[in-house]
């Protein structure tokens, strides 16, 4: 048996979760720019769009987050397209965290008054002009607080990708477990550092709905 010291255990956990931040990050930022597309399309003038973006959603909110990566891993593999732990794991969490991202901003622009559209199309704007200048400065406005919110879960949601064998805090925890017949130790460290990185996440949401609650108020 491998001897580990504490120092040893925590240090290779570090290095573990530097893999969990940065595909959070890419999965949040990726996640947000196809979210965001899919918002414009789910609220646009087109039935056809608005149904298929419609079940595009329904479809990644209906189905565990663990069977899309199974597809995307061992799917495209079927068609000849080996994909790498690290690419699946985007892209599962990308179209994951897309889907998510884009309800929580529609019913934020569905929150706009309907006179703020008739007003803006009063002064012969487009949809993409009133969405731009009118609708989405408030509507991110309201948004930001369920946002920064649903990125606890995209942290959270990373652990899944550990089935596949990408290696991040948690995939790291159960290798280290197996080298040290800690588990305890080990699964501790790990539940803390995951409590470090979406504790101060949820206090910031919760300010920041306080915040925009308030300057509703007033």
């Amino acid at each position: 048996m491998i001897s580990f010291s504490l120092w040893d255990i925590v240090r290779n956990l570090l290095l573990a979760l530097r893999w969990t931040v940065l595909l959070s990050l890419t999965a949040f930022v990726l996640g947000g720019l196809l979210g965001l597309m899919i918002l414009f399309l789910r609220t646009s003038r087109q039935v056809w769009l608005r149904r298929a973006t419609k079940l595009y959603i329904e479809l990644f909110q209906g189905t565990p987050l663990l069977m899309q990566l199974f597809l995307v891993f061992f799917g495209l593999a079927l068609f000849g397209l080996e994909v790498p732990a690290w690419l699946a794991a985007v892209i599962a969490l990308t179209c994951w965290s897309s889907a998510y991202l884009a309800e929580i901003w529609r019913g934020c622009v569905e929150s706009i008054p309907r006179g703020q559209w008739e007003a803006s199309s009063c002064l012969a704007m487009g949809y993409l002009q009133q969405m731009r200048h009118v609708i989405l400065p408030q509507a991110f406005r309201m948004g930001i607080p369920p946002t920064v919110g649903f990125s606890v879960q995209i942290v959270k949601g990373t652990a899944v990708t550990s089935i596949i064998g990408f290696v991040e805090l948690s995939k790291a925890g159960t290798m280290i477990t197996n080298a040290t017949f800690q588990p305890f130790t080990v699964y501790a460290l790990v539940a803390l550092m995951y409590f470090a990185l979406c504790w101060p996440l949820s206090k910031y949401s919760q300010s920041l709905e306080r915040k925009f609650n308030a300057a509703h108020r007033n």
